[in-house]
């Protein structure tokens, strides 16, 4: 039996297409390319960004990133360390370059579009050019003081315009530009910049998503890192917002562990009085406020026991539970801010759990027969400082007590239809 030979297709034979493959430089090769368009584009920075946008498709960007962005920042190839390689042969530098630019906000602008249209152009020198400037920033030592003040401020702009992540200011945190100061000066400089692109939300919220705002201090020596010391530093340098952005989140970091060892504390029953004096030493050593303290007390008091997931029954275990730490937050309530803090804080907790919902009235009764709410505090609560949440069923709830409030001020003390005194309707 014959065996069929397959069939072969005939005719003419087309080769596999290739990519454009980019001509192979040494880096020397490369520079000298790269100088030559610089100079020859000049101050035209539009003519600069042109020469980079046609020429990505000729010379190797990806390969030799480093070396593009070292002439584009310094006019020259730099060394570890960040001196420059062709210090001594100006043949081999530019001058058109942001460290020769002039020093100003404007100018220093203008070489951001550079760096923006370029990545946007090639999108894969991203990565790359995050690294360059990380290793920049490390190398400012070796950079005059106005090259460290451009660099500054192109650092600024570029985070301005999200064109760098905050993480580029890690480098910043390294101990020998630390130990000199030049990290906290290139770092006012930096804000300030960024600042003028940004508002100082903007500038707060990079910051915070990058895990540096609690790090802000590293920009000190350790002798030096105090918010006190960092507050003066950079509100003389008129930059107080972000001194206050620190003391806002030292104190956040301080209240979040006073609540941990709080909650600790209170789970492991410990008696009222050690309560009351290790609140009082943390109050005094970490500079908080009354109104700081007292929210932190209801959060941890009321966290403290499982709740009873019946409504009828919730109430009850709520009262028992509170009369019980009443004399702690009788401590902490002694100013009319902090009493209106508790009553807020009550009234959030009460409509955020529904079964607490019926409860409020009851709580708020208790806390006042206890001396933790004055009845100053409660018709100011009433009249004008509670919150929108279930705002008309716990203004509903309270009408009747404040009213007895209002008339016991005014010396008109009621009685029930019982012949009973009015305070007596309000049991616990």
């Amino acid at each position: 039996m014959n065996k069929h030979q397959k069939p072969v297709l005939t005719g003419q034979r087309f080769k596999t297409r290739k990519r454009d493959e980019k001509e192979k430089f040494e880096p020397t090769v490369f520079r000298d390319t790269l100088v030559q368009g610089l100079n020859e584009a000049g101050d035209d920075l539009e003519a600069v960004a042109k020469f980079l946008d046609s020429t990505g498709s000729r010379l190797d960007y990806r390969r030799y990133a480093d070396t593009l962005f070292d002439i584009l920042v310094a006019g020259s190839m730099l060394a570890p360390g960040g001196t420059r390689i062709d210090d001594g042969d100006k043949t081999k530098m530019t001058n058109h370059c942001v460290f020769s630019a002039n020093e100003d906000h404007e100018t220093i602008r203008n070489y951001a579009q550079v760096f923006n249209k370029l990545i946007r152009r090639y999108k894969y020198l991203e990565k790359a050019f995050e690294d360059e400037m990380k290793k920049l920033l490390l190398f400012l030592k070796a950079f005059s003081e106005t090259e460290q003040t451009k660099l500054a401020m192109l650092s600024g702009i570029l985070l301005g315009n999200g064109t760098l992540p905050a993480t580029i200011l890690t480098s910043l945190f390294t101990d020998s530009l630390v130990k000199e100061g030049i990290a906290a000066s290139f770092a006012v400089k930096l804000f300030k910049a960024w600042m003028a692109e940004k508002d100082a939300n903007s500038v707060t919220s990079s910051l915070r998503k990058a895990n540096l705002d609690k790090r802000l201090l590293e920009l000190f020596p350790v002798n030096r890192q105090s918010v006190d010391h960092f507050a003066k530093y950079f509100t003389d340098a008129g930059l107080k917002e972000l001194s206050d952005f620190l003391r806002v989140q030292q104190s956040l970091g301080t209240r979040k562990e006073l609540q941990k060892e709080l909650q600790e504390r209170l789970s492991q029953e410990c008696p009222i009085k050690e309560v009351v004096l290790y609140v009082k030493e943390e109050m005094k050593r970490n500079d908080l406020p009354e109104t700081a303290v007292i929210g932190l007390l209801w959060t941890c008091i009321m966290n403290a026991v499982e709740w009873n997931k019946k409504e009828e029954l919730v109430a009850e275990q709520a009262l028992k539970h509170l009369k019980q730490y009443a004399p702690l937050l009788a401590v902490f309530s002694s100013q009319g801010q902090s009493e209106l803090i508790l009553l807020q804080k009550v009234q959030e907790y009460c409509y955020d759990n529904i079964h607490f919902m019926k409860a409020f009235q009851k709580i708020v009764v208790l806390f006042y027969k206890a001396d933790v709410l004055s009845e100053e505090a409660i018709l100011k609560w009433y009249k004008e400082a509670h919150v929108a949440k279930g705002k008309s069923v716990f203004l509903d709830q309270m009408k009747k007590f404040v009213e007895w409030l209002q008339n016991a001020e005014e010396g008109m003390i009621p009685f029930n239809n019982s012949g009973g005194h009015l305070a007596n309707a309000f049991s616990l």
